[in-house]
């Protein structure tokens, strides 16, 4: 079996850390040497680690921006 491996290519944003360090971050990442996607998950402070998240095209995220910039979010 292959190892598990990923990149960070490019970081967007960060939102605030919770109480151990780690923080929701909007990375492009490449999985298992594939070309990178938009990335949404939780990241240990090192980003060696992560936890369950997202990956989105270039398309799906440009329509989750139009999805949210139509919400009153209050």
């Amino acid at each position: 079996m292959a190892d598990f491996t990923f990149e960070i290519t490019e970081t967007f944003g960060k939102l605030p850390e919770n109480s151990n360090g780690w923080a929701k971050a909007l990375n492009k990442v490449s999985w298992m040497g594939r070309e990178p996607k938009y990335d949404l998950r939780e990241w240990s402070p090192d980003s060696s680690k992560m936890n369950k998240g997202i990956s989105f095209t270039a398309e799906e995220l440009m329509a989750l921006r139009d999805i949210l910039n139509k919400m009153d979010i209050k």
